[in-house]
């Protein structure tokens, strides 16, 4: 079983050189620290960063350098920072290649909701609702069960949605899926987990083809 660390490690893997990159608030933000050094790749985020790089470490800290989520970060040579309403319009015009974002629960047939409990406080949906209408790809990390143990991969969400059809791959600290028309197509298994622990913590749609293998971290 993967812990945060390990499922931010493994969402890394799929970020391909010359990618713009959309790092969402909580799981996601820790992807950039296991880009590879020197890999060609940008990060941006909507508060009006391109070239984010890992967080600092302690001590290091600048307070005027953050992401969306509000934590210090640090930039690479050749960052640039700019308004909202220009990141806005990059997202919106389609400039991200890959979105990566935490979620609350995801159905079997894309649909994602990650920004609302009803009856809990929240400021606003922030960048959600335009990154999800507007990425070309989207990866959710996420945990596979809440913390009564139920599932997150649903046939339907629950909560209210934040965008339609729109997710292509999951990981978790159980599994890698990609979401096809069929349902959640299961690619991977973390290390020490088995195919019907997936089975048991998934409620949506699960397609299991052939063997499936473990995945590598490093």
């Amino acid at each position: 079983m993967l812990d945060k660390t390990g499922i931010a490690k493994r969402i890394a893997k799929e970020v391909k050189r010359g990618y713009y990159v959309n790092l969402g608030i909580g799981i996601p933000t820790l992807v950039a620290n296991y880009i590879p050094q020197g890999f060609d790749v940008v990060l941006q985020s909507e508060n009006g960063l391109l070239g984010m790089g890992p967080f600092p470490f302690d001590g290091e800290e600048d307070a005027d350098l953050i992401n969306a989520g509000k934590q210090t970060i640090t930039t690479l040579p050749g960052s640039s920072f700019f308004d909202s309403a220009m990141s806005f319009g990059m997202i919106r015009s389609c400039k991200v290649d890959l979105t990566i974002l935490g979620a609350m629960e995801v159905s079997d047939n894309g649909d994602i909701a990650n920004w609302k409990i009803p009856g809990k406080m929240v400021k606003g949906m922030g960048g959600a609702m335009d990154l999800v209408a507007s990425a070309k790809n989207i990866i959710v990390a996420m945990q596979h069960v809440n913390k009564a143990g139920e599932s997150k991969l649903l046939p339907k969400c629950s909560l209210p949605l934040t965008g339609v059809g729109c997710v292509k791959k999951i990981v978790t600290e159980l599994a890698v899926l990609d979401v096809t028309q069929q349902g959640f197509k299961l690619l991977e298994r973390a290390p020490g987990i088995s195919v019907e622990q997936i089975k048991n913590a998934t409620l949506g749609r699960l397609i299991i083809e052939g063997d499936i293998p473990e995945m590598h971290l490093d």
